[in-house]
């Protein structure tokens, strides 16, 4: 039945069955059975034929916006079966920072493994500024960077604490922080900006080292040094500051512009937004 009305509106448009037939590839009484198939399935005339060409009846014209919706459903259910397909066997590329990367994405990237076995994920560990740039140019789908930024859609928030080795007197303590360029960086220059910056790491363990063997203070996210807290290892600085607080959201270039395999990736990553 969908050929016949590919053919139906075909002749429509253009107003005679010769030019309908020349657009289709088609022989003029190939054409002309497939509209009488139409019709007899149908019940009636669809066309009245005359010297001016090919008129539609008011049966013809009632079809019309049938025909074309259901070409639109047919379309729109093709494109629907190719995404599903090409989200079987896609790949995505994923950005985040060191918090993100280590203490927030593991159980989703998990979760993402089990549902979608077949995809392929790669994840990329940058600073903030070169994680916008990154999707900005396209070298990665999507990033989880520091917010809130306009277009981001939230994952979760993040508390930030200062902390140091247990025994020190952490007022006027040096800094040991991240590089410039990384969003808890952003925040030390922030809330901070007379801090005696000493030491700068890429690596959140390194730091944590450097802060064990008492060698500062360090902004940290309290999801990386949640486990060092607990057993002893750092404390949290005594006179502490207001509360410094983050959101980590998604970013990306567009909703049509990620692939299918890129939007089952957001589809869980949101899903398990805040947990």
């Amino acid at each position: 039945m969908l050929e016949p009305l590919r053919h139906f509106l075909c002749v429509a448009e253009l107003g005679t069955f010769t030019a309908a037939a020349r657009h289709l590839h088609l022989t003029q009484p190939a054409l002309t059975a497939s509209i009488q198939r139409l019709e007899r399935s149908l019940g009636g005339a669809l066309f009245i034929r005359g010297r001016r060409g090919a008129e539609l009846t008011a049966a013809g014209q009632s079809l019309v916006p049938h025909a074309r919706g259901a070409l639109v459903a047919l379309r729109e259910g093709e494109r629907a079966v190719r995404e599903v397909f090409g989200a079987q066997r896609g790949e995505v590329c994923l950005g985040a920072g060191t918090t993100a990367i280590t203490y927030v994405l593991p159980s989703a990237v998990a979760a993402f493994r089990r549902k979608h076995p077949t995809l392929g994920l790669q994840l990329v560990e940058r600073g903030q500024d070169a994680l916008k740039a990154a999707v900005l140019d396209g070298a990665v789908d999507m990033a989880v960077v520091s917010g809130p930024l306009p277009g981001g859609e939230f994952l979760c928030d993040d508390e930030l604490v200062l902390v140091h080795a247990p025994g020190l007197d952490g007022r006027g303590l040096p800094f040991l922080t991240f590089p410039k360029g990384t969003a808890t960086r952003a925040l030390v220059d922030r809330h901070f900006p007379e801090a005696r910056i000493v030491l700068e790491l890429s690596s959140a363990s390194a730091l944590k080292g450097q802060l064990r063997a008492g060698l500062g203070v360090s902004l940290l996210s309290r999801r990386i040094v949640e486990t060092d807290l607990s057993l002893g290892r750092l404390v949290l600085l005594r006179k502490k500051p207001a509360p410094i607080r983050r959101q980590l959201v998604l970013v990306h270039r567009g909703l049509e512009r990620l692939s299918p395999a890129a939007k089952a990736l957001r589809a869980v990553l949101l899903a398990r937004a805040g947990a």
